[in-house]
């Protein structure tokens, strides 16, 4: 969005001044949004339920590669973590794999979170057949900043 010169003192106001300032709020009005959905519940560990405004909440979406044409076995099992900035409490963390091969041993794969800290979250893949798998992981927190 431009912005407007501001007026020199005794500058008279003329039609096309008011005219851009009125332009202004009308496109700035259209970019804010007035809806009553704008907030959002927080319910983590270690902190009481809060219905917090969503632009005071933190959200992080994160990939992480976990094989490339790995060959796996049925039952083999990794741990692996992933790192994001500080939250106050350790945040809601869902993960979901991605598998970016197609194969057979990248469909049948699970995970599973094993702890969640203020600034990592920590799960094991679990391969369900053997076969070359190439798989990420999804990763998106939501919290409280810090």
């Amino acid at each position: 969005m431009a912005r407007l010169s501001l007026p020199e003192r005794g500058q008279p106001l003329d039609v096309t001044y008011i005219y851009q300032i009125v332009d202004a709020l009308n496109v700035l009005s259209t970019q804010v949004s007035d809806a009553t959905y704008n907030y959002t519940d927080i319910d983590v560990v270690g902190a009481e339920k809060k219905s917090l405004k969503t632009s005071d909440t933190k959200f992080v979406g994160k990939f992480k590669s976990i094989a490339s044409n790995e060959t796996v076995t049925a039952g083999q099992e990794k741990s692996f973590s992933i790192d994001y900035s500080n939250f106050k409490f350790p945040p809601i963390v869902t993960l979901s794999i991605v598998n970016t091969s197609g194969t057979t041993a990248g469909s049948n794969t699970t995970v599973v979170l094993t702890s969640v800290s203020t600034t990592q979250a920590v799960f094991t893949v679990r391969y369900g057949v053997s076969g070359t798998a190439t798989i990420g992981v999804n990763l998106i927190a939501i919290g409280v900043p810090d």
